[in-house]
């Protein structure tokens, strides 16, 4: 499988006054969350609310910025979730795409709806 971008739109939950922003977000099912760029984080007027240490995939170790509440929308999918606050793309986690119910489609390298239920997600509770 190559790599995977799919197009989203991040907006602010709480701040209905500034426009949601539309990116190309790199879909990784190995990372568990929602990264997006500093500029990102400012044009969505996020706030940090705390830091965390995060590891890296070169296992070295950095403090990043928390935000919320960051809404996140692919096709007919929304969830709203934590970002970190490092990079330079956005990077959509596993927790976001499993909220959403989204899948990657390796054979084509895309992020799609699972097939058997298009127009609505399934919350798996237990």
């Amino acid at each position: 499988m190559g790599v995977v971008y799919a197009p989203i739109k991040l907006s602010n939950l709480l701040r209905d006054d500034l426009q949601p922003v539309e990116v190309d977000a790199l879909v990784d099912s190995g990372a568990i969350n929602l990264c997006i760029p500093e500029i990102v984080q400012r044009e969505l007027g996020l706030t940090v609310k705390r830091t965390r240490v995060a590891q890296m995939a070169d296992g070295s170790l950095l403090e990043v910025g928390i935000v919320e509440p960051v809404t996140v929308q692919f096709e007919n999918r929304i969830t709203t979730t934590t970002a970190m606050v490092l990079g330079n793309e956005v990077l959509l986690g596993a927790i976001a795409m499993q909220d959403m119910d989204v899948m990657i489609d390796p054979r084509n390298e895309r992020l799609i709806l699972p097939p058997d239920r298009p127009n609505f997600a399934l919350a798996k509770v237990k």
